[in-house]
């Protein structure tokens, strides 16, 4: 059973519960029924409020439900407290994408990464837990029962391992760093893939390096980076292109920090490619969370170009009548946007261009100029974007 809960605008809210029903379905569970609850504040106790968390008990009883995932983070004893009042396993956004990076991360950096984070998230939510974990004695003057002993004995183990895992992965992070320097040595021009996950960032991958990457209509359906060599016959030479981790809303911070050397390859790039879902209904917001995560991570800095995906989607009337063109996202700040789908293929040509101009611009020490004069803001009618936006050029000059 999938719940959300609109706290009053204090954090995002998926009134539909559409991502959150993806990410269940990524992590192996079928959603049998959707509860939307609105409160002024959390309540401190079960989040939804005894009201509430009554009437989710009534429905998981009618439907035989195994579970209930919130959207939302809970915090220990909110979960703690719900699962005794409901009677079956809670979880929350943060432990549910947790799940999911654990069953799909493949190498072993990955694991590490992921393990890291499931160790820092379970380390707050030992206290009552268990029922063998609980006080045998009390008192002035007596010693704690075994209850104490073992929550201190589990904590001390997590911390242990806390730190052996974050001394491995300070070892790859000097790896990346010796490959990086060697790529920085040889010159090499260094691209790397962002976006919201399942924005269809591995099949474009694949399309431009010919590479055999996984890739599914699935949330996280990679989480390892994987670089290649591109070939671009436009600039005469090969750039390094890496395909990284997916970004979502409500990101677990945790996990951002055991994903630090993974994403470092986007912070090191020379250029960024933010894949973005044309077809998504939430394309605004979805890039609005890739940028935040950009700035995070110290790589908001680096030159992007927005390639719209999944153009194959979208409505004859919603399509650009050009393959690229360059948009003003901040006054005087001006970037392009490639029109793609990665899936047919269509406008693979214009994004290795524009990839082979930012190179070769590089290369001479330059910028890249904005392209013809004819490509203009002509993806105005995509999804999620703002018709009041005034256009780029007068009027006379649009295609």
């Amino acid at each position: 059973m999938l719940v959300g809960v609109d706290v009053g605008g204090k954090v995002a809210f998926d009134d539909t519960l559409d991502e959150l029903a993806l990410l269940a379905a990524s992590a192996g569970d079928v959603a049998v029924a959707r509860v939307i609850a609105r409160r002024k504040a959390p309540d401190p106790a079960l989040f939804v409020g005894s009201g509430k968390a009554d009437e989710i008990k009534a429905l998981v009883a009618a439907t035989s439900a195994h579970g209930v995932i919130f959207d939302q983070n809970l915090s220990p004893a909110q979960q703690r407290n719900l699962e005794r009042h409901l009677g079956v396993p809670v979880a929350d956004r943060t432990g549910l994408i947790l799940d999911i990076f654990a069953a799909r991360a493949q190498s072993h950096e990955g694991k590490l990464q992921v393990e890291l984070a499931r160790l820092q998230y379970q380390a707050t939510r030992l206290v009552g837990r268990w029922s063998h974990l609980e006080r045998q004695q009390g008192g002035i003057g007596t010693r704690g029962g075994p209850g104490e002993a073992q929550i201190e004995l589990d904590r001390r183990m997590i911390g242990e391992r806390i730190k052996t895992v974050k001394e491995r992965l300070e070892k790859v992070k000097r790896q990346r760093g010796t490959q990086r320097k060697a790529r920085d040595r040889r010159g090499t021009f260094r691209v790397s893939l962002v976006g919201y996950t399942n924005a269809g960032k591995s099949t474009l991958f694949n399309g431009l390096v010919k590479a055999r990457s996984y890739a599914a209509d699935q949330l996280f359906a990679t989480l390892d980076t994987t670089t290649r060599a591109l070939w671009l016959g436009e600039a005469q030479s090969s750039v390094s292109l890496s395909d990284t981790v997916g970004f979502i809303r409500d990101l677990p911070h945790k996990l951002v920090e055991a994903f630090e050397a993974t994403l470092h390859e986007a912070a090191e790039a020379d250029l960024l490619l933010h894949v973005v879902d044309a077809a998504s209904p939430a394309l605004a917001e979805q890039q609005a969370e890739v940028e935040r995560v950009l700035e995070d991570i110290g790589a908001s800095a680096v030159p992007q170009i927005w390639v719209y995906n999944k153009c194959d989607l979208l409505e004859e009337s919603q399509r650009s009548r050009e393959p690229t063109d360059w948009t003003e996202v901040h006054p005087g700040v001006r970037r392009q946007r490639v029109f793609v789908s990665a899936a047919t293929g269509d406008g693979l040509p214009a994004l290795r261009q524009a990839i082979a101009e930012h190179a070769l611009a590089r290369l001479n020490g330059a910028t890249p100029a904005p392209i013809d004069q004819r490509f203009v803001a002509v993806a105005a009618t995509l999804p999620g974007a703002d018709p009041a936006t005034p256009p780029l050029l007068p009027p006379q000059q649009h295609a």
